[in-house]
């Protein structure tokens, strides 16, 4: 797709939104059901079933996907299908692009071995390794944009309200 097709597409939907805010306010939901004979949750991802278990660091198999790696995973795939967006709208070509997410976890935490220890990612690193002959100030760009409108980056770094209920069925 290139940057005209890009405006076409979402040219209508931006003047939509301006229109008519309200519009714009989507709630995006998630779920799952967890396992009865496993300690996983089968979390329905739209397109499959992705079973979340514990990592093999507290005690589980590895054969379901962790939760971090998801967290990791869905940071990596918005802040890519962002770059791309931002990079075809700027008309930046990149040759090849590629993203990568590293976090770092304590899990003395999230055993309770140590209850001053966080639980959580302490740090988390996203890099792009991008290969262009666009100049370093339109890199710049690119990045700023890319950080900007990612919406799994700026919700990891805002830190939104969160609200935790429990209900019986």
């Amino acid at each position: 797709m290139d940057a005209a097709a890009l405006r076409a597409i979402q040219a209508p939907i931006k003047e939509r939104y301006k229109t008519n805010p309200s519009d714009a306010y989507i709630t995006l939901t998630a779920r799952g059901t967890l396992d009865d004979q496993n300690i996983a949750c089968k979390v329905e991802t739209g397109r499959l079933l992705a079973v979340a278990g514990l990592h093999p660091a507290t005690g589980g198999t590895g054969l379901e996907l962790c939760s971090g790696d998801m967290l990791l995973e869905a940071l990596v795939a918005c802040a890519g299908v962002t770059m791309k967006a931002v990079a075809t709208a700027l008309e930046i070509p990149l040759q090849s692009a590629a993203v990568s997410a590293e976090g770092d976890l304590d899990f003395r935490g999230t055993l309770g071995v140590n209850k001053e220890t966080a639980v959580g990612f302490s740090q988390i690193r996203l890099t792009f390794d991008v290969e262009t002959d666009a100049p370093q100030d339109r890199l710049d760009q690119l990045l700023k944009l890319t950080e900007r409108y990612c919406v799994v980056y700026q919700t990891i770094r805002s830190g939104p309200p969160v609200e935790v209920m429990l209900r019986r069925s």
